[in-house]
């Protein structure tokens, strides 16, 4: 059974970037047909799909937040990691990183989820 585990600082300050890594257990990030995503939940509101990166590596990003985010992979940690930069206090939310076979995760029974962390911005 695949288990991913996100990490990363709690805490970024204004205007930096902020970076997580997702770590894969049990399932390898280049199998065939599974996308792997970067989901948010900021306080008191729903869940926002960040981007993607593919089984073939090929990336996929919310229109929302293209011009700020960057998704990559370590296969041979079998980890991917999201970048976000320039944030913001309305970056704080909790992220997490999932597992499906679409590229864009919508709801929590969507494929294989994170525990999720809690990512705060300020100064």
């Amino acid at each position: 059974q695949v288990q991913l585990q996100e990490s990363g600082p709690g805490l970024v300050k204004p205007s930096q970037t902020l970076s997580l890594t997702c770590t894969v257990s049990g399932g390898s990030i280049t199998t065939n047909h599974y996308y792997w995503s970067w989901i948010r939940q900021p306080p008191g509101k729903g869940l926002e799909w960040m981007g993607a990166i593919g089984y073939s590596g090929g990336t996929y990003y919310s229109p929302s937040l293209k011009s700020r985010t960057s998704i990559s992979r370590d296969t041979s940690k079998n980890q991917f990691t999201l970048q976000l930069s320039s944030v913001t206090p309305e970056d704080t939310a909790v992220y997490y990183c999932a597992r499906a076979t679409s590229i864009v995760v919508a709801t929590t029974t969507t494929g294989s989820w994170g525990q999720g962390t809690q990512v705060t911005v300020s100064s």
